[in-house]
């Protein structure tokens, strides 16, 4: 039975990278390597894989219009493939449960469960504002490996 579980041990052993999968306006995919890695979804709880991506990336812009994603993780000749419904928290994706500060720590909690360490979290916060950084929840509706 594959789960969470798996794709974190995954994505761990390759430093939480993985790729991810939108959808372009004509249908075809288009893939980017992110880092991610598994936590519950900040309004639901529901078991999800997050990652932080830029504001103006096209992935943020085609799962605005289809929010839908899966991401693979993998190591060696091992992978693990999540696919689920995605949420976007940010500046440009604002949500009533989720204020200004909650989004701040929010982004700093996906940039961990992703791999992520950082020796001045203020520096970082600063140049999350900047690129206005989203924290993107997949949840985990289907979880399959090889």
């Amino acid at each position: 039975m594959t789960d969470l579980s798996d794709f974190a041990r995954v994505a761990t052993a390759d430093n939480g990278l993985g790729v991810v999968i939108s959808t372009r306006p004509d249908g075809t995919a288009q893939a980017s390597v992110v880092n991610a890695g598994p936590l519950e979804h900040p309004l639901t709880g529901r078991p999800s894989v997050a990652l932080v991506a830029a504001g103006r990336s096209r992935k943020l812009v085609n799962w605005r219009r289809q929010p839908h994603a899966t991401i693979v993780a993998k190591t060696g000749w091992q992978w693990v493939a999540v696919e689920g419904a995605v949420d976007i928290f940010g500046p440009d994706d604002p949500h009533p449960g989720l204020d200004a500060e909650r989004l701040r720590l929010l982004v700093r909690e996906v940039f961990v469960a992703a791999g992520g360490r950082h020796d001045d979290w203020d520096e970082y916060d600063r140049v999350m504002a900047v690129e206005r950084r989203a924290a993107v929840f997949v949840a985990a509706d289907r979880v399959y490996s090889n």
